[in-house]
């Protein structure tokens, strides 16, 4: 069983759509491959997919953030390993894709949010050498 890492493809929609229900994250492949898409065209977005055995069995999405406040950074966006593959340093292999992906673009400072409730994945990345910077509030407005 060899791990393979490569590119998102527009084809991957359906298996991304399965792995992000697997944590809540309920939306239809058809969107999903907008998404991804739109991400194909813009150099500040990057999506890598964990193939195992001819599956997909994990993806992460990175993206650039500017803001005026501070120094240029990425973020991972998401993250989702198979239930049934996990623990096997897929996660950490695909970050690593994006630690690369940010050295590429001259930026070393990576960040990721965690919901609260996740203590498993703050487990994880404090493993693979993130840090706790702080602890927040998010905040949506959705116009009627």
């Amino acid at each position: 069983m060899e791990l393979h890492i490569r590119s998102v493809q527009s084809e991957d929609a359906p298996s991304i759509a399965q792995l992000s229900d697997q944590l809540g994250y309920h939306s239809n492949y058809e969107a999903i491959k907008t998404r991804i898409d739109l991400m194909l065209k813009d150099s500040n977005h990057q999506v890598f997919v964990a193939i195992l055995n001819q599956q997909i069995v994990g993806w992460i999405h990175g993206f650039y953030v500017l803001k005026v406040e501070s120094d240029p950074f990425m973020e991972i966006g998401g993250l989702i390993v198979d239930n049934q593959f996990r623990k096997m340093g897929i996660g950490k292999k695909l970050v690593q894709q994006i630690v690369i992906w940010s050295a590429d673009h001259h930026i070393s400072k990576l960040r990721v949010r965690c919901n609260t409730i996740r203590l498993e994945s703050h487990k994880f990345y404090e493993t693979i050498g993130f840090k706790l910077n702080k602890e927040q509030k998010v905040f949506d407005r959705i116009p009627d």
